[in-house]
């Protein structure tokens, strides 16, 4: 073990904490989103509380998605790294599934650019779907933690 895993090992409880801390607030975001989009839609360009939307949207992303995705993407493969437990599948299959969020992600900050640009190309239906997307992606992936069936 190298002197800084040796170091780090003794904050691992820390780092669980703040990782579970940032994932809370990443899928708090992720879930809360999709729910604006729908509701942006029902709005007509340019009307006040269409403005009112994109600075919500903005604001959700800026300030608590995408800081909170940073600090997943740091601190769990941190503890992978810490623990050894890169090796197991669950992890893996759970690595692949956060990749799959971090896109949805990606997806969600275009359908925010689009409405900042008062471009409307989905029916609400299509947001809610989406919205759904992070919801099944935990699921599988808090499972896979707890139970750790592989």
């Amino acid at each position: 073990m190298s002197g800084l895993q040796n170091f780090l090992s003794n904050y691992i409880d820390w780092i669980k904490a703040f990782h579970v801390i940032a994932v809370i607030a990443w899928m708090s975001g992720m879930l809360y989103l999709p729910r604006l989009f729908v509701y942006h839609t029902q709005t007509t360009p340019g009307a006040a509380d269409s403005e009112r939307f994109k600075v919500m949207e903005w604001k959700l992303i800026r300030m608590i998605i995408n800081p909170s995705m940073i600090a997943v993407w740091i601190l769990g493969p941190l503890l992978a790294w810490l623990t050894g437990a890169y090796l197991d599948l669950w992890l893996q299959v759970k690595f692949v599934l956060v990749i799959l969020l971090s896109g949805s992600h990606g997806v969600f900050v275009a359908m925010a650019r689009q409405f900042q640009r008062d471009e409307r190309r989905y029916p609400a239906r299509v947001y809610r779907i989406w919205n759904e997307v992070p919801a099944v992606l935990m699921v599988v992936i808090v499972i896979l933690v707890i139970v750790q069936p592989f």
